[in-house]
């Protein structure tokens, strides 16, 4: 599937993790796309209550990771993770519809 998106399983536990602390019995990450940043635009993360009808809608582990139709065209076909390094900790985005990005990861061209 060309649009498909996926959610790694240290992304997804990352996920169940804040759900839980913040009291959300079904956790739902939101991946969306805005104008801005370094690059041009820049990736959103939230957690959602649920996904809307339009929603792509992927699963890992019990987990969702949903995103609206606008931002699927910029974001079709990347894999959401969450790495620690000693810089931080921090959901990442390796998209392939990126023909540039910036040294904070938050932030693509396309």
């Amino acid at each position: 599937m060309a649009h498909a998106l996926t959610l790694t399983p240290a992304a997804a536990q990352r996920v169940r993790l804040i759900a839980q602390r913040q009291g959300k019995a079904n956790p739902v990450l939101r991946l969306a796309v805005d104008g801005g940043g370094c690059s041009g635009f820049q990736y959103k993360f939230d957690l959602a209550d649920g996904p809307d009808a339009e929603d792509l809608v992927s699963e890992t582990d019990g987990v969702l990771l949903v995103v609206d139709p606008v931002s699927l065209d910029l974001v079709a076909g990347a894999q959401v993770d969450y790495v620690e390094s000693l810089g931080g900790a921090a959901f990442r985005v390796d998209n392939p519809q990126a023909a540039s990005g910036c040294g904070c990861g938050s932030s693509f061209g396309i």
